[in-house]
């Protein structure tokens, strides 16, 4: 009897189950995505969310597709020139005759700031909800700040490369075909309202968020928003709150500038000024207390999805020493780099003084002995002639270096990327005291990295007022920043890119500058998005 209870028990189960299988409503499916409100009602959700927004930005800065990408930023500016071995999506940013709206690279820039500031529209738009009731006033403010941070961050990106842009409040959840481009004025605006949200905000450097391996300093921070409000109130103009920023960050006693050896490579040949690139010492976690903003990377073959895709900075800055018989691949050379671009006769020959640390053998390569100890001429100075000095062993910085025995073949480079230092917060200290007219100050500013960067300071390295200019600004920029700065911002930020460039680089033998013009202190507007774009006229930049 009991048998047959259960075999009439399993039975009705069976049977209410094919029942409920039969029904609509059973088989409606309710597709969840972390974009949809539904999953943003709790900290967990919007905690996802927001490392999303890291992940992204990882994107802009690993993109390997076009192998050639980060020369995009250097070439046809002061610093640099293409090479032979260019990849191809640099073409059009030294011959500039060649850069058009249907550019990839443009569009590229174009589609991953505008994804960013979308992704953190849906943060922002959920955080504001009133029904978002599980999670304290406090940690709103908090998750708000983070994801304003980098709708400011992507916002400031597009206004200094492509002027007046169209401007998205909240977030796209229909098909937009009615764009139109926002007064510059009122997206500047946005930007400052958004950052200064940010700084009230976002914890301080040492109050950021742990978990089981310490303090996450690579998360947004106040001084972050900090130092980018600065440098937009400076594209803006207002040079007086750009100082106040900058300040605030040198007076919180939070960084230093690295003055002496530290790190996993403390012991070997080296300075203290190279130490700060060091795979190994780029964390704030790895003692290097200049950082400001590390956009950490972990190694793939570790840490599943340690890394967006493949960063090619290694391959476009280092040099293809290895393709010169007699040579082979080594950690102390940077491992296998290809030299996509090459630094200018002006950074080479005419930037430094004697004695500057930044241009020690540590920093920037210039000799190049032979290291196969199979090789009759081992040790011995490998000449510059005829194209090696193009692409093989021509001078060269070494903050990309990085080496793998894992991979000796190199495609891509696992290395933290260095987003913002106090090296550079002097620097736009500098910029927005000159700005107003205070050159005794703005030289005093200078000379804290000339402290940092002479021993014999200050008999060769101290600056006086009168040396101060926006152009030796823009010098100092480059002996500081060469390799992390993208070079082509900075110039059309302060309105210098064509006369720097055809000034200090327009005769490079192999790939000389062609058309450059004052049309180009702004990139075209993507011709597929002005196409797209059906049911508004989306305006095109003046000349393209």
């Amino acid at each position: 009897m009991k048998k047959l209870k259960y075999i009439l028990f399993s039975f009705l189960a069976v049977a209410l189950m094919f029942y409920s299988s039969c029904k609509k409503a059973f088989l409606d499916e309710k597709p969840y995505s972390n974009y949809t409100p539904i999953t943003l009602n709790d900290s967990l959700g919007f905690e996802a969310s927001l490392i999303g927004l890291y992940n992204h930005v990882s994107t802009i800065y690993s993109y390997s597709d076009q192998q050639g990408w980060p020369s995009v930023w250097q070439v046809g500016t002061d610093v640099a020139n293409a090479t032979t071995n260019q990849q191809g999506v640099e073409v059009p940013y030294y011959d500039y005759t060649q850069l058009t709206p249907t550019d990839g690279a443009a569009a590229y820039m174009w589609n991953r700031n505008y994804i960013l500031i979308n992704l953190s529209n849906v943060i922002i738009d959920g955080i504001e909800n009133p029904s978002v009731s599980a999670i304290s006033t406090k940690g709103k403010a908090a998750i708000n700040a983070e994801a304003k941070f980098f709708r400011a961050y992507a916002y400031n990106t597009l206004a200094t490369l492509y002027g007046r842009v169209p401007l998205i409040k909240n977030a796209l959840t229909t098909p937009k075909t009615d764009f139109v481009r926002a007064p510059l004025n009122e997206v500047n605006d946005f930007i400052i309202n958004d950052l200064l949200f940010a700084v009230a905000n976002l914890p301080d450097i040492e109050a950021v968020k742990s978990n089981t391996k310490g303090k996450m300093y690579g998360r947004a921070n106040k001084f972050m928003a900090m130092q980018l409000l600065a440098e937009v109130y400076l594209r803006t103009g207002k040079n007086d709150l750009a100082e106040q920023q900058a300040l605030g960050i040198i007076n919180s006693g939070k960084f230093s500038l690295n003055k002496a050896r530290f790190g996993v490579k403390a012991s070997l040949p080296g300075d203290y000024y190279s130490d700060l690139f060091v795979y190994g010492n780029q964390r704030r976690s790895q003692s290097n207390r200049e950082v400001i903003w590390t956009l950490e990377q972990e190694n793939p073959s570790s840490v599943v999805g340690g890394i967006t895709n493949s960063p090619q900075q290694r391959r476009v800055w280092g040099t293809g020493y290895y393709a010169v018989q007699g040579m082979v691949l080594a950690d102390s050379l940077g491992g296998r780099g290809l030299s996509r671009l090459r630094l200018s006769n002006w950074f080479l020959y005419s930037l430094y003084k004697p004695g500057d640390i930044r241009n020690s053998q540590y920093n920037v390569k210039r000799r190049f002995y032979y290291n196969d100890p199979a090789n009759a001429k081992f040790g011995q100075i490998i000449p510059y002639t005829g194209a090696d000095t193009l692409f093989k062993i021509n001078p060269s910085i070494t903050k990309w270096n990085q080496f793998d025995p894992n991979d000796t073949f190199g495609f891509a480079m696992i290395k933290d990327f260095i987003l913002m230092r106090l090296g550079e917060t002097y620097l736009l200290l500098a910029e927005a005291q000159f700005k107003q007219g205070k050159l005794s100050e703005a030289a005093a500013s200078i000379n804290e990295l000339r402290k940092r960067a002479f021993a014999d300071y200050p008999t060769r390295g101290q600056v006086q007022s009168a040396d101060i200019n926006l152009n030796f600004i823009l010098d100092e920029r480059a002996r500081e920043l060469i390799g992390e700065e993208n070079r082509r911002m900075t110039l059309m930020r302060t309105g210098t890119l064509v006369d720097r460039a055809i000034n200090l680089n327009s005769n490079d033998a192999a790939k000389p500058l062609k058309g450059l013009t004052a049309k180009n202190l702004l990139l075209p507007i993507p011709l597929t998005e002005i196409q797209l774009n059906k049911d508004a006229l989306l305006e095109q930049n003046p000349g393209y």
